[in-house]
């Protein structure tokens, strides 16, 4: 890896893109910092100190503090990252956007036009929200419709100029430039994780047992990070074989080649789609001042909340963390059902004189490929969940409290094989482009 930058950083080209992204990066940790006008900051500091759950804390993650500063930023690119997944789900549902994802590149940009839309829409509808529903509890310094106005428009703002940035990002930088902020986002909490980390379990201790505890949670971690790395690179690789044809005097096909099918094919998306789904009723409760007390209400809210789940003095309450895991395994499923179409790469297979030995073409591949898969996104999911369960472990039983779990760690490291391989990628048709130059 850090051989890989070595070289990049000296090619001018890859060296400027990666000058472009870092200043990019930049402005948006400014950003972050500046508070929206209007907002009472001594109410947002009051309001997440009595915060003991893990709905905010999972979201404030995600945008990199701003939205427990009530920045600028504070929503962030949460809204395009819903309006993304929003537009997956209605390709598959409506006919006239699976026509134009079929239509190439031009069908991709109006999709993509269409995503801009929605974002737009739902940071709207998001800002309202906040605007009223804690305005009226004291965000605001003094709650009207002008001040209440102020933060909508200012917050959705905020997000529009967020998602124009990661588009230059991945059009003049390096990575997907969505992908970029969010793991500058996460990444700029590890710090102040590290250190309440340090403050519970070292602070004040003897250096031998200083020593024991940097040691666990270093190989904790360690552990964590090359799990990921395996999970988001493995692959079962179908070996695909190509029929020879005779064109004239010449022979066409016969290569061999494979179908890569990855264990991990949803991603970090069921993990998102089920924290958030299990987190939206504590939102709301929280917005409307509800859930306090020891009533139904209040169990259920605190089954769903990730902190109460492994704690061994409320142990009743992990029924949310198997809710969890079926969710996941659920959305898994869900989600590479519309995102893989066995169906369709048999087709495409028939149509290219393909075939998998021993397998027949048509609807024997299409029923092998969809068998195979169903093995393979159980294995992703499980592995999804192994990430996931061991911070809720340590934090059940420990009571170790930080903000990058195994969805945040999954991010980061899929982010950073993205820009690697990106990276790799330039150099080599860099390396193409020189030999045709020097063939010259």
């Amino acid at each position: 890896m850090l051989k890989t930058f070595r070289k990049a950083l000296q090619i001018e080209e890859i060296r400027k893109k990666l000058w472009y992204t870092f200043l990019m990066l930049i402005v948006v940790r400014i950003g972050s910092q500046l508070p929206t006008p209007g907002v009472n900051p001594e109410y947002v500091k009051s309001f997440f100190a009595s915060q003991t759950g893990e709905a905010f804390n999972f979201f404030n993650a995600f945008t990199g503090g701003s939205f427990e500063q009530m920045s600028i930023f504070a929503l962030n690119i949460s809204p395009y990252i819903t309006s993304s997944i929003i537009m997956q789900l209605l390709t598959i549902a409506i006919p006239k956007l699976e026509e134009m994802q079929k239509d190439g590149e031009d069908g991709r940009k109006k999709i993509q036009a269409i995503s801009r839309y929605v974002t737009v829409v739902l940071a709207l509808i998001q800002a309202t929200a906040m605007a009223v529903a804690f305005g009226r509890q004291g965000l605001l310094i003094e709650y009207n419709f002008v001040n209440a106005a102020v933060v909508v428009l200012t917050l959705t703002a905020g997000t529009a100029f967020l998602m124009w940035l990661g588009e230059r990002i991945t059009e003049k930088g390096i990575g997907n430039g969505i992908s970029v902020i969010l793991l500058i986002n996460i990444l700029s909490r590890i710090p102040s994780d590290f250190v309440a980390l340090y403050e519970q379990f070292m602070k004040g201790k003897s250096f031998a047992i200083m020593a024991l505890a940097a040691l666990i949670i270093v190989a904790i971690i360690l552990f964590v990070v090359v799990f990921v790395v395996i999970l988001q690179d493995g692959q079962r690789k179908i070996a695909v074989q190509y029929s020879q044809k005779v064109h004239g005097r010449k022979t066409v096909g016969g290569q061999s080649s494979f179908i890569p099918l990855k264990v991990n094919t949803a991603g970090v998306v069921p993990v998102i789609f089920a924290s958030s789904l299990m987190q939206l009723p504590i939102i709301i409760a929280s917005f409307v001042g509800a859930g306090d007390g020891d009533g139904i209400g209040s169990q259920i809210l605190n089954g769903l909340n990730s902190n109460n789940w492994c704690d061994p003095e409320n142990i009743h309450y992990s029924w949310g963390l198997i809710l969890y895991i079926v969710l996941t395994i659920a959305f898994a499923y869900f989600y590479t059902s519309i995102t893989f179409n066995p169906m369709e790469v048999a087709n495409n297979l028939k149509k290219n004189g393909g075939f998998i030995p021993g397998i027949r073409p048509g609807k024997p591949t299409e029923e092998y490929l969809a068998r195979i898969l169903k093995y393979i996104i159980f294995i992703g999911a499980v592995g999804l969940i192994i990430v996931q369960v061991i911070p809720f472990f340590f934090n059940g039983v420990l009571g170790a409290s930080v903000s990058f779990g195994g969805t945040s760690l999954i991010i980061i490291v899929g982010v950073v094989l993205e820009i690697i391989k990106q990276i790799e990628s330039q150099m080599l048709v860099r390396n193409y482009k020189g030999f045709l130059n020097s063939g010259k």
